[in-house]
């Protein structure tokens, strides 16, 4: 018991370190896993053993992972990717497969091994990514599709890989019937668990769900989960499998989005604690004696996967820019990669003295990717010659598209917002230009005669093209903030006085956006509180100028009336960073406010507002600052929770 405590406690403290830091850094937690698993594993401080207990724990984080990527398998998706996903990604995780195993055979490996380190290499990272796509706006972008669509088929090749890796330490002679018996039992297991399954699922989900208990809906879907695990391990399966499959079954009802919520807290936390063991496996000592072959091995990684996606790329008649803007995102090593390995070094499939610099070189990968990618840009400039040329080609389709226009409006972005503002304008008749990064909506709304082309607002030649030094006003009707302040600042600093009106989700960011220069800040949560009391105060009966003067104060005052709210259960799944909230301070008998003026609490007023006060039942909203306070008053405080806390702590200990 003392053994199980000192253990958590480490990984615990660990844990919470390594994601504050990563978080400060902008870095995926996992790297930092990864290096605490280095340091407080075997083989640097030694606060870890690598035993059995530790490595079957940790396997539960496989299992979570892989029903996480069963919750995103969807045939809708898969149809409409298909060739992306069964071409250029089957292709490259074949092909690297057959270039490693190759190297390995050559180097003087066997063939087991060589296939070991093939899947392994094979694999990119989905989290690192995928994060940094959404963060550049470069999901739809063309090499951004054909980047999710081989991580999409890396993350289902994981499953056969898994299923195959065991069989590899028969016998040689009984290898082939294993391999066969393992696959016809995965086939069995699937028929089986998806035919009954669906059946099963979506009737069993809505009983569970009915009951309205979100403990039980949760224990639920662990129960499936570990359930189907066990059942797949019990027919000589792995666990993996099973969770892969109950993810499958669950993403086919209505209650997919609610699970993966639901189970992200378990998913993250033993993944973590995989990526630390996946950690303890690295031997220093061995690494650095080694350090030549870890750098060639990178190296080779990195130009060797590049190198291979852009052949394959361009033999299915992808741009040249294109392929290699994919070709520099795939470089690097993936978490799935770790598992492959790890599962390889326990099964003895791999040597130690080959998995030392092997896990060392994949390691320093994905520290890499993020870099890469961020000058993945600047490379394909610099070394493509057309790329320039494409460039300069989507900059003059803008340029044509803006012709002759002027006091026009430069709506950046056409999802639904910018659709809706953009009949609002034809209906008026103003004339405006849309900019998007997504080819399919582009190309639609183009055949319907609608004004939009593709680019992304966010760069300064994109929106000069779309005649931003003739433009009346900029519209994002997009909700991202960074992206928002790029395109203010260079608005800014091309056309100092131009209006950017901005559209952003609540009130966390209205300052922020102001500061930077933005004309306006439209908060959709903000607008539709408004509404919503605009319409109930007329239908009370409230005079309609009365409404009117009501709402234009209260966007004149930036939303002030709404801003912060009283938080709850049901708000622990928004996303806010340290969101403004407002929270009540009953002041008991001998708490030190009590007889003061607002104006002598000496609050941080650039941090804590006091938004109210109510007095035996009556309610001011404009307290000044010669308000003096009274013994059972409830002041009403609002700002961050750290400022709020001490705030409280002054009104009333002092």
């Amino acid at each position: 018991m003392h053994d199980t405590l000192q253990l958590t406690l480490i990984l615990l403290a660990a844990a919470v370190l390594v994601v504050v830091v990563c978080r400060q850094l902008k870095l995926p937690p996992l790297l930092g896993y990864l290096l605490v698993g280095i340091a407080i594993g075997p083989h640097a401080l030694g606060w870890l053993a690598d035993d059995e207990g530790t490595r079957h724990l940790a396997e539960f984080g496989v299992v979570f992972l892989m029903f996480s990527i069963g919750l995103e398998f969807s045939l809708a998706k898969l149809a409409t990717m298909r060739s992306l996903v069964f071409g250029l990604g089957a292709a490259q995780v074949a092909a690297t497969l057959l270039v490693v195993l190759g190297c390995a055979l050559l180097a003087g490996l066997d063939w087991k091994s060589g296939f070991a380190l093939g899947g392994a290499l094979a694999m990119s990272s989905t989290a690192i990514l995928g994060k940094l796509l959404a963060e550049r706006l470069e999901l739809n972008a063309p090499h951004g599709r054909q980047i999710m669509g081989v991580l999409l088929f890396q993350d289902l090749a994981v499953v056969p890989l898994l299923i195959v890796l065991p069989t590899l330490v028969a016998p040689g002679a009984e290898m082939a019937a294993a391999i066969g018996l393992a696959v016809a039992k995965a086939g069995v297991v699937l028929i089986l668990l998806l035919g009954i399954g669906q059946r099963l699922m979506r009737p069993w989900f809505h009983l569970v769900a009915s009951r309205k208990s979100s403990e039980l809906f949760v224990l639920n879907v662990l129960l499936i989960t570990l359930l189907l695990a066990w059942l797949t391990e019990m027919a000589g399966l792995s666990l993996a499998l099973g969770a892969f499959i109950a993810g499958m079954l669950i993403s086919e009802t209505e209650y997919r989005l609610q699970v993966e919520e639901d189970i992200k807290p378990f998913r993250d936390v033993l993944l973590g604690l995989f990526f630390v063991t996946v950690g303890m496996l690295l031997d220093v000592h061995v690494v650095l004696e080694s350090a030549p072959v870890v750098v060639g091995l990178l190296v080779g990684i990195l130009a060797g996967k590049a190198a291979l996606v852009l052949l394959i790329a361009r033999l299915m008649r992808i741009d040249t820019a294109t392929a290699l803007r994919t070709g520099l995102a795939l470089a690097g090593a993936g978490e799935f990669g770790f598992v492959l390995l790890s599962r390889a070094g326990v099964l003895g499939v791999l040597a130690p003295e080959t998995m030392q610099p092997v896990l060392a070189a994949m390691l320093l990968s994905m520290i890499a990717s993020p870099f890469i990618v961020e000058e993945s840009e600047h490379m394909v400039r610099r070394w493509i010659g057309s790329a320039w040329m494409q460039q300069a080609m989507a900059l003059h389709n803008i340029a044509v598209q803006s012709m002759g226009a002027t006091e026009h409006v430069i709506v950046c972005g056409y999802g639904r917002s910018g659709q809706n503002l953009a009949r609002l304008f034809e209906q008026e008749g103003v004339r405006f230009i849309a900019l998007d990064l997504d080819p399919q909506r582009i190309r639609e709304a183009a055949i319907a005669g609608e004004s939009v082309v593709f680019g992304d607002a966010a760069r300064r030649d994109v929106l000069v093209a779309a005649g931003l030094m003739r433009a009346a006003a900029v519209v994002v009707s997009y909700e991202d903030t960074n992206s928002a302040l790029r395109i203010i600042a260079v608005v800014h600093e091309a056309r100092p006085g131009l209006p950017v009106i901005v559209r952003t989700r609540d009130d966390s960011d209205i300052d922020r956006l102001k500061e930077a220069g933005a004309a306006e800040v439209v908060a959709e949560i903000m607008e539709g509180s408004l509404m919503l009391g605009s319409h109930t105060l007329i239908l009370l009966g409230v005079p309609f100028d009365r409404v009117l003067k009501r709402i234009r104060q209260t966007r004149e005052q930036r939303y002030s009336v709404f801003r912060g709210f009283f938080r709850g259960v049901t708000d622990e799944g928004e996303q806010d960073d340290e969101p403004l909230r407002l929270h009540s301070v009953l002041l008991p008998a001998g708490a030190r406010a009590i007889g003061l003026s607002l104006a002598q609490l000496e609050l941080p007023a650039d941090r804590v507002e006091i938004t109210a006060i109510r007095r035996r039942n009556i309610r001011s909203l404009a307290p000044t600052g010669d308000t003096v306070l009274a013994e059972g008053d409830v002041v009403v405080l609002r700002g961050r929770d750290p400022d709020l806390a001490l705030a409280e702590m002054r009104l009333l200990q002092g």
